[in-house]
């Protein structure tokens, strides 16, 4: 895959999930956007405040890894590393849109633990992070996505390529919205 194609994919599914957080989500009440199917599941509003904690952590990452980078020249041909594509693979959702593992969230981005994430706005926090992440693969384009490095979320000596690290977040995102939209799709969940 060329590097342009793949970021231009990854604006694809961002826009997507800007979409579809504006027909889905953004006229919920507060009873359904606290709602859960039971005490292990999250609410709508935890879904968000995961997704808004991820944000906290990488945006700024990618904005300052974008900016200081001497990786100047793009590279026509993007390849990501195993250990890249193992991360981003085990969050792309499978084709039926399913979740193929789950996966625990690290205590720091789990709003079950960490109660302080949720902040009441966080369906609008996420919605203004995603149009920041438009930027951020805006400015991606000028930059060598396989040797800009990203150190990740759990441990600062382990870095992705930067391609390899926006595919993990933009998948991540796709991955919580489809748990926000499954979550509006139980029957139990509130009408209003």
């Amino acid at each position: 895959m060329t590097s342009k194609e793949l970021l231009i994919e990854l604006r694809a599914i961002t826009e997507r999930n800007i979409d579809l957080l504006r027909e889905s989500f953004n006229n919920l009440s507060e009873q359904q956007k606290r709602w859960k199917k039971d005490t292990t599941s999250w609410s709508i509003l935890e879904v968000f405040a995961h997704l808004n904690a991820f944000a906290n952590y990488y945006h700024p990452v990618f904005a300052k890894r974008i900016e200081t980078t001497r990786f100047r020249e793009p590279k026509d041909i993007f390849i990501s590393s195993p250990l890249g594509k193992s991360a981003w693979k085990s969050m792309k959702l499978g084709n039926a849109k399913n979740v193929r593992r789950r996966m625990k969230s690290l205590k720091s981005f789990n709003p079950t633990f960490e109660s302080n994430l949720i902040n009441g706005a966080d369906i609008e926090v996420f919605e203004k992070d995603q149009l920041q992440l438009l930027n951020i693969l805006t400015n991606a384009e000028e930059v060598n996505l396989r040797k800009v490095k990203v150190p990740i979320s759990i441990s600062q000596m382990i870095r992705l390529r930067l391609g390899d690290a926006l595919q993990y977040v933009i998948y991540h995102n796709e991955r919580h919205l489809q748990q926000a939209l499954n979550i509006i799709d139980n029957k139990s969940f509130p009408k209003n």
